[in-house]
């Protein structure tokens, strides 16, 4: 999604809905889309997608509203613009409180909050529809085997490719899920509980795994490998049961990043760990994936 600033058309649009004059304080991503908007005293999210994303923005407005149903702390969509009243996709919600920067250390119970968040959000009922498809993997909008195959990547890469291809996983029920679940996209109080989850534009009904590979490897790669145990553990002490096939979704969540992590190390910057630099995050990214790939 671009991350177009609002313009008058826009701001004009959240003014009707908020009911007063839109001020624009900052953006809430790297300088840019979403905002944060205000009107009178009160606070808004104000989201800005080029056209061409609408479909994508719209998976996101469905998918919170099933969330907000359900009471997982999702955000409230007090508006939404499929881009034709102002040619911007738009949603404007609620502000929830919290923080989405990640600490350099975990603190005691955060990753078993972690998988705890993933075990939540596969425990809503969900078919897939056109509105929520099905979904066999993170952020499936990207195409990340060809993007492995155009620019080169690792042969522990390749060959996981090849192994999670022909891998047959066990467990074939279907659930809500994120399909970008991570710490960055959660946002977390002083005392280390979620209190919001976001960014719900890769959502959709799939199995339980895609969360969970998806935060177990966002442990590894934050805080070193042996961390994913912790989010496993909150997972199934959330479901009450053991986790199927988990070798299997580590592998899927591995393969659903760029061939180079270089790439992702100014974003975790911007999540306040400039530590975890391209080269810190492609060996740990290996180092989970060949725990995965011994496994399966």
């Amino acid at each position: 999604m671009t991350t177009k600033h609002p313009g008058p058309a826009v701001l004009d649009w959240a003014s009707a809905i908020l009911g007063g004059e839109v001020t624009v304080e900052r953006g809430l991503r790297d300088g840019g889309s979403p905002w944060l908007v205000r009107a009178g005293g009160r606070a808004a999210v104000l989201r800005v997608a080029a056209a061409e994303d609408a479909a994508q923005v719209g998976i996101e407005v469905v998918a919170m509203r099933h969330a907000k149903a359900a009471r997982l702390p999702a955000p409230e969509v007090l508006g939404h613009d499929d881009g034709t009243a102002t040619g911007f996709a738009l949603v404007l919600t609620t502000l929830l409180p919290g923080t989405s920067q990640i600490p350099a250390e975990a603190p005691a119970g955060r990753l078993r909050r972690l998988g705890a968040a993933a075990a939540q959000i596969s425990a809503v009922r969900l078919e897939p529809s056109a509105a929520l498809p099905r979904r066999s993997g993170p952020i499936e909008d990207v195409p990340w085997s060809r993007l492995r195959h155009e620019r080169g990547a690792s042969d522990l890469l390749m060959c996981a490719e090849k192994q999670v291809d022909r891998a047959v996983p066990r467990d074939d029920r279907v659930a809500f899920c994120h399909g970008d679940l991570w710490q960055g996209n959660l946002l977390w109080n002083e005392d280390g509980m979620v209190t919001a989850m976001l960014d719900w534009d890769a959502a959709g009904a799939g199995p339980p795994g895609i969360d969970l590979g998806s935060v177990r490897l966002d442990a590894a790669l934050c805080f070193g490998v042996d961390s994913s145990v912790e989010v496993l553990a909150g997972w199934e002490d959330q479901t009450d049961r053991a986790a199927a096939d988990v070798p299997y979704w580590d592998a899927v969540a591995a393969l659903a990043t760029p061939p180079d992590m270089a790439t992702v190390a100014p974003v975790m910057a911007g999540q306040g760990r400039p530590d975890l630099t391209g080269a810190l995050l492609n060996e740990r990214r290996e180092a989970f994936l060949h725990a995965a790939l011994s496994q399966m």
